[in-house]
């Protein structure tokens, strides 16, 4: 696994770190699921959530306060109740608070069966994890998922974030999103962040949750420190 921090530029701190596949020399994370098929699926979700918590814990990440993000995979989630087992167990066994957690689901995945993919979430926040929808705006269902699902997190995709500044048609539809997500109750982290000037945009438009390149990069087997803060 490799972590990449969602800063809270507002406050100052950490508010998550994503955990991203990786290779056992740290090979890309196409080359990893480029393996992944139908009979390997549930156990790959499985192994990627307690490699996860696992690593998480040993790098000391529940003394920071940050939560920690884990991407999950629908169609391998049969039962949500029976796939949360390992990790409840696991988060029990490592001390990773439960509430910590946050599940997201990438807009890029089709979702066949929106019904379980609701189930799925409903049985998260029973949980007490967090539920992210990530890359929004970039893959199959764009506002039809978010009219089923209001996440609790919702990541805008950084082709919408890209150059934002300078961009007066993403800016508005950036904008727009911020604000159905404030009328939802939705918490929203811009992805893809570079730029200085990317930042002063988003953040006018509202948005203090940051992940990008600016703050920092996916730091294999470790917890980065945030650039600038």
């Amino acid at each position: 696994m490799a972590f990449q921090p969602i800063v809270d530029v507002a406050a100052r701190t950490v508010f998550a770190y994503e955990a991203l596949v990786r290779g056992p020399n740290g090979e890309g994370a196409g080359t990893v699921l480029a393996a992944v098929d139908a009979d390997n699926r549930y156990a790959f979700d499985q192994a990627c959530r307690v490699k996860a918590i696992e690593l998480a814990a040993a790098l000391g990440l529940p003394a920071t306060g940050a939560r920690l993000s884990i991407n999950f995979m629908p169609a391998a989630v049969y039962q949500p109740e029976n796939c949360l087992r390992a990790t409840v167990q696991t988060s029990r066994t490592v001390g990773m608070p439960l509430d910590r957690l946050m599940f997201e689901v990438t807009e890029n995945e089709p979702v066949n069966d929106p019904a379980h993919l609701l189930g799925i979430f409903q049985e998260y926040r029973r949980r007490g994890f967090l539920a992210a929808i990530d890359d929004f705006g970039a893959g199959y269902a764009g506002l039809t998922l978010l009219a089923k699902f209001q996440p609790d997190v919702l990541k805008i995709d950084m082709e919408l974030t890209r150059d934002v500044a300078n961009r007066p048609v993403s800016r508005t539809i950036v904008a727009a999103i911020v604000q159905v997500c404030q009328t939802l109750g939705i918490t929203v982290v811009a992805e893809g962040v570079e730029t200085e000037d990317e930042l002063a945009a988003l953040r006018a438009m509202g948005i203090n949750l940051i992940q990008g390149y600016l703050f920092g990069r996916p730091a294999f087997e470790a917890l980065p420190k945030p650039l600038g803060l």
